[in-house]
């Protein structure tokens, strides 16, 4: 307890926020809308202005950095827009034109983002996917796929050998083949269109700048349209959160193919003359050492990452006392995504902070999906509470709106797809008659009375469910409370039950962690959970602790961050059998 207090009572770091905005308008049947009148730069209208005035303003500040050996490979903003001019005209060379766009098989790295920015500068969209579609083992019916929604003009990877099983999908044949290293007889070295002549920016704000490939929680992947305004000024949006005219630094991992990474990381750093290094570590047990390594080495000011992600470095940080103090020697903002951050772990990382620097962090969240750019809301306020989606980013109005007990999240502002490619249907279907974009999901106040303290996630508005005995049972309320109940043991839970007797639970476990703690911390968290619990539809009767993490690839990561229910119920329909047989397996929990 003493410690406890000790840690309460420590000053918190200012994380440079400006103030807090927000507007509330009370409508008829208890709906409302939320904004933020904060106002935001529109300086920058396009992916290549930030670039080109960054260029001249700080040309020899470092905006990219990626492993190179025991080093790093630097590229400052100056000598980055020359390489994107002269990849361009490159670009423009090989025929490349209109909205047929490059597909991009490739890692975060230096190259991915010049090209990148190469192609979106003459109004060439990109279109990322995931490096996981061509790597040594890939199931080609998912690039198969993309290129059948996409209909790509060539395709860019980082390296022709690595991606070799990619590139010899059927779907890819007779396209121009990019090549950062290793190309094959017949494919273009990157290197050569660097000796193009160079070509200005031509680009404008409506012009569509991306391509990326989303399937929410219902499986089906459709290309959602991003254009170089909802890019630009999003991270506009993120950047008037801040009064903070320093430029950031970070280490991230996430990956570009999607909105995260690529636009409210990659863009954000360069719109606001920041330095990225380019992290190749993995929340997992055997690639977290990576992350490690480049922590070590670079004092951050911004640290984002997944809580499997924060698992890890919370046990790093508590044992290797020369890693806390660089990790906390300039950061002032600890972000986290993907999924709930348990507030247990969060409490163990500001007792190491405290312990190193005598001060607490403050640890933000957002929300949003890849139509939204993706950040529509996020937490923008010294915080210590987790579990907060936030308020609207400045410029963003949302629509809450009840609905069969709950309240729908809709959201409007600049940043917002126009819609998805060749798929006018769903383009109309996915806005309301106000023209807010409808997510399907749920948020809840974190007090009524005062909604200045933000929201929180409160499900997908399709995922719940009743029980056979006719008992409601509300999925995400339910999640977070057992997440919560069970700490950092687990990074998530899929609730199941839906026409049985009883509530069950198929929980992802730490990869920080031996299965038998896990165990023993599932077993002792879900008993303090019923202890508390109100109703059958709020008890867990069984549980069973998943062999590995959540399948991004096959969509049970939503691009909104959270797990999707019925999809992952689905794909593991075999661990849903064995949760509810009866006898039950010798692996899965019984409870009282």
């Amino acid at each position: 307890m003493d410690a406890e207090l000790h840690v309460s009572a420590a000053p918190m770091r200012d994380p440079r926020y400006a103030p807090r905005r927000l507007e509330v308008e009370q409508h008829a049947g208890g709906e409302m809308v939320l904004s933020n009148s904060q106002p935001f730069s529109t300086d920058f209208q396009t992916t290549s202005d930030a670039l080109a005035y960054w260029a001249r303003v700080a040309p020899g500040r470092t905006w990219l950095a990626e492993r190179a050996g025991a080093g790093w490979r630097r590229v400052s903003f100056a000598e980055a827009f020359e390489q994107v001019q002269a990849l361009a005209g490159g670009l423009r060379q090989l025929g490349l034109t209109g909205e047929r766009p490059l597909l991009i098989l490739a890692r975060n790295g230096v190259d991915h983002a010049l090209i990148t920015y190469a192609a979106m500068s003459q109004a060439i969209p990109a279109a990322p996917v995931s490096p996981q579609y061509g790597l040594p083992g890939a199931h080609l019916s998912r690039l198969s796929h993309a290129c059948k929604i996409l209909r790509p003009a060539a395709v860019f990877v980082e390296d022709a050998a690595l991606f070799a099983t990619g590139l010899s999908a059927e779907a890819l044949a007779g396209r121009p083949v990019i090549a950062g290293r290793n190309p094959r007889p017949g494919d273009i070295a990157l290197e050569s269109l660097l000796r193009a002549s160079p070509l200005a920016p031509t680009a404008r704000p409506a012009d569509h700048a991306k391509y990326l490939l989303t399937s929410g929680s219902t499986g089906h992947p459709k290309a959602v349209i991003v254009t170089q305004a909802n890019i630009a000024l999003n991270s506009a949006q993120i950047a008037a959160c801040f009064d903070d005219p320093e430029p950031p630094v970070m280490v991230n991992a996430a990956p570009w193919s999607h909105s995260l990474g690529a636009n409210a990381i990659l863009h954000m750093m360069l719109h606001r003359g920041g330095t990225l290094h380019i992290d190749g570590g993995q929340p997992t047990a055997a690639a977290f050492g990576e992350t490690l390594r480049n922590l070590a080495e670079v004092a951050t000011t911004y640290h984002n990452m997944v809580p499997a992600g924060w698992m890890l470095l919370v046990d790093a940080l508590e044992r290797d006392e020369a890693l806390a103090r660089r990790f906390f020697e300039r950061v002032r903002i600890l972000q986290y995504g993907g999924a709930a951050l348990g507030q247990v772990v969060a409490d163990r990382i500001q007792v190491v902070a405290v312990r190193t620097v005598g001060e607490r962090i403050s640890f933000a969240s957002g929300y949003g999906a890849t139509e939204t750019g993706p950040t529509a809301c996020n937490v923008h306020w010294p915080n210590q509470r987790m579990g907060l989606i936030g308020l609207p980013v400045p410029g963003t109005a949302v629509r809450l709106t009840p609905r069969d007990g709950k309240l729908e999240f809709r959201v409007k502002g600049p940043q917002v797809t126009p819609g998805y490619l060749g798929r006018p249907d769903l383009s109309a279907d996915a806005f309301d008659e106000e023209g807010f974009y409808r997510l399907g999901d749920a948020a809840r106040f974190v007090d009524p009375a005062d909604p200045a303290q933000g929201l929180i996630y409160d499900g997908r508005l399709s995922e719940n469910f009743k029980l056979a005995s006719g008992s409601f049972v509300s999925v995400g309320d339910l999640r977070i409370a057992a997440v919560s109940a069970i700490g950092g043991a687990v990074t998530d839970a899929v609730v199941c039950g839906e026409g049985q007797s009883a509530v069950g639970l198929l929980l992802y476990p730490s990869p920080a962690l031996e299965p038998d703690a896990v165990a023993l911390a599932v077993r002792a968290g879900i008993e303090r959970l019923n202890a508390k619990s109100k109703g059958v539809g709020g008890r867990v009767r069984r549980a069973l602790v998943l062999p590995e993490g959540p399948d991004a690839l096959a969509g049970e990561i939503t691009d909104k961050g959270y797990i999707a229910q019925s999809l992952a119920r689905a794909r593991r329909a075999a661990a849903v059998e064995r949760l509810f047989a009866d006898p039950p397996p010798p692996d899965v929990m019984e409870f009282p």
